[in-house]
């Protein structure tokens, strides 16, 4: 199989649908340009994450089956959040233990599952795509990219490419942002403070742009930064290696 040949399913993720429908654009953009032929199913929901977290396996077994059979079809299932690419890869198979064929599915399904940037460098090795964005910038490692998936030199090989961006390191990267789907709703004070210790630790690199790999926590960061009244860009990584600068910052309009 030649890789012009390679069918992706993109999984949108929720956030992306709901906030931000530019990094599915760009997600898009992306794959393309690696040399896949990318399609969204229609049928595709939630990946049941929020459900799973609060122990309710009834309704996230059901969102499972629908969205595995959405996606069967294809050789890759790729999203831009290693939030949900670590509950499609990892837990779906956990949820059918006491059914064996539908577990068989489960497993299938979560061989092809993917997160976006490692998918690039890791099964397509995306070439340099000329894109050029000036500013300096930091980045910050997502839980579940980083932990259940093991994303991290990926995301910085991509963007060490795009010319006129500084990367520079952020202290803590490894450490969570506060956010964590409802933990952030069930601990808000100790969320809160959680996120205010990452603004500090983003603040002081000096960068002017902070990028991640998965909305949730790009939401909660520019979310403080915006109740601090400090001026850090935020953004999604798809964004600035697909070059998308018409597109506002999060919090800022987009």
């Amino acid at each position: 199989m030649t890789k012009q040949s390679v069918r992706v399913g993109l999984f949108v993720t929720c956030l992306v649908d709901l906030f931000r429908p530019s990094v599915g654009f760009a997600a898009v953009k992306l794959l393309e340009a690696a040399g896949c032929v990318v399609e969204v199913p229609a049928a595709q929901t939630c990946c049941g994450q929020p459900a799973y977290n609060s122990g309710d396996r009834a309704d996230t077994a059901a969102l499972a089956r629908n969205v595995i059979a959405a996606f069967e079809g294809f050789d890759h299932v790729v999203a831009p959040s290693g939030s949900c690419a670590g509950m499609l890869k990892h837990h779906y198979p956990r949820l059918f233990d006491d059914d064996p064929a539908m577990k068989a599915r489960a497993e299938r399904f979560a061989d092809k599952v993917h997160e976006l940037v490692s998918f690039l460098v890791d099964v397509m090795e995306m070439p340099d795509q000329g894109v050029r964005w000036e500013a300096t910038a930091t980045y910050h490692d997502s839980c579940s990219g980083l932990r259940e998936l093991k994303v991290r030199e990926q995301p910085r090989a991509l963007l060490g490419k795009v010319e006129g961006l500084t990367l520079t390191p952020l202290p803590g990267a490894e450490t969570c942002c506060g956010f964590g789907g409802t933990f952030a709703v069930k601990y808000g004070e100790v969320s809160t403070d959680m996120v205010s210790r990452k603004c500090d630790d983003v603040a002081a690199t000096g960068a002017d742009l902070l990028l991640a790999g998965d909305l949730g926590c790009l939401m909660n960061i520019a979310g403080r930064f915006r109740r601090e009244g400090k001026r850090v860009e935020c953004r999604h990584v798809a964004e600035v290696l697909a070059g998308l600068r018409d597109v506002p910052a999060i919090g800022e309009g987009g």
